[in-house]
C-alpha cells in the first residue's frame, strides 16, 4: 500500500490517494480544492481510480469532486447525515466569498458505520465519528486511520460550525482513542501523526481537556 497527499485550497485541507501497489488501482479520499493538480498527483502515481471516499462534506473537503469525476465517472461514497452539509456547500463558499463548482450528481453512495470497502486487494473499514460534522467518518486498515477532521496532531477538528457537536465529538474521540496506539492517522488538517504520541501529548486524547460544551 501506498498514501501520497497533497494539500490544497485556502483551508490547506489533505487530499489524499490511497494506492495498492500490486494491482495498481486507487482511491481518492475528500479531493478538496485544486482539481488540476489533483488529477496530476493520481496521473504521476500511474493508478486507475475507483471511487471517490468522503470523510464528510464540509466544502474544504469536496471542492474538487465536479472536477475529478468531470475525467473520471466514478461513485462518490459520503455517510447520510452529512448529505445536508453537501447540500449547503454553494451557500457556505459564497458565504466565504469562495468559488465553488458543485458537482452535478449527488454522493452515489451512502456510506455506514462497519461497512467494507476494497481498494484493491486492500480493505478498510468504515467508522462513523460525529461531531465534527454529523456524517464524518474515518476509513481504517492496513495499520492507518484517514480520519478527516476529527483528530490533528496536538487538536481536533471544530464543533462550533452548524450541525457541529461537542458531546459526540467527545464521545468520538474516545472511541477512536481504543484503536491501536501504533495506528498512523492521516489528518484533514496538517501532519500525518500517530494515535499513541495523540494518546501522549494532545490534551484531549491524555484526559487534560474535554471538548468545550460536551
Amino acid at each position: 500500500m501506498r498514501i501520497e497527499g497533497i494539500t490544497v485550497g485556502p483551508f490547506q485541507e489533505n487530499s489524499w490517494l490511497v494506492v495498492d501497489e500490486p494491482t495498481r488501482r486507487g482511491v481518492l479520499i475528500d479531493p478538496g480544492d485544486d482539481g488540476d493538480a489533483i488529477l496530476a498527483m493520481v496521473q504521476r502515481a500511474g493508478v486507475a481510480i475507483d471511487a471517490i471516499w468522503l470523510t464528510h462534506a464540509h466544502i474544504d473537503h469536496i471542492g474538487a469532486v465536479a472536477a475529478v469525476t468531470r475525467v473520471w465517472d466514478v461513485p462518490v461514497h459520503l455517510h447520510p447525515a452529512d448529505i445536508p452539509v453537501w447540500d449547503a456547500a454553494p451557500r457556505v463558499a459564497a458565504m466565504y466569498g469562495l468559488p465553488f463548482d458543485m458537482p452535478e450528481r449527488a454522493p452515489d453512495r451512502a456510506l455506514a458505520d462497519g461497512e467494507l470497502l476494497r481498494c484493491g486487494a486492500l480493505t478498510f473499514e468504515v467508522r462513523h465519528f460525529p461531531g465534527h460534522a454529523p456524517g464524518l467518518v474515518a476509513f481504517i486498515g492496513q495499520g492507518v486511520a484517514i480520519a478527516g477532521d476529527l483528530l490533528f496532531r496536538g487538536s481536533i477538528g471544530r464543533t462550533d460550525l452548524p450541525l457541529g457537536d461537542p458531546a459526540q465529538m467527545q464521545a468520538s474521540l474516545d472511541r477512536f482513542a481504543l484503536l491501536p496506539p501504533e495506528t498512523v492517522v492521516y489528518p484533514g488538517h496538517g501532519e500525518t501523526t500517530t494515535l499513541r504520541d495523540e494518546l501522549r501529548a494532545n490534551p484531549f486524547l491524555n484526559g487534560t481537556a474535554l471538548v468545550r460544551g460536551a
